[in-house]
């Protein structure tokens, strides 16, 4: 790896007020591939940065046969009929 390589990967420093008032320009510039230490008092407190791999989509049916529904789901649970119509 080069040096140049690694001195692009290194994050930014930016202080917390500064990104509360950036924060949509922060997060496109997350999306891109940088990744920002937040500060407070000169102190580092947090790290964006992109995710190491995006959250995968549920499809419709992804669960079946994985979850089973007992025959007396909708019966009365006991202590509850007196609140029943």
């Amino acid at each position: 790896m080069s040096t140049t390589a690694a001195v692009k990967s290194l994050p930014t420093t930016i202080g917390s007020f500064q990104a509360k008032t950036e924060l949509s320009r922060l997060l496109r510039q997350v999306r891109a591939g940088k990744s920002f230490i937040i500060t407070q008092r000169g102190k580092p407190v947090a790290e964006i940065k992109p995710l190491d791999k995006a959250p995968k989509a549920g499809r419709w049916g992804d669960m079946q046969g994985k979850i089973r529904i007992s025959d007396d789901f909708c019966d009365p649970v006991d202590g509850m009929r007196d609140y029943m119509p």
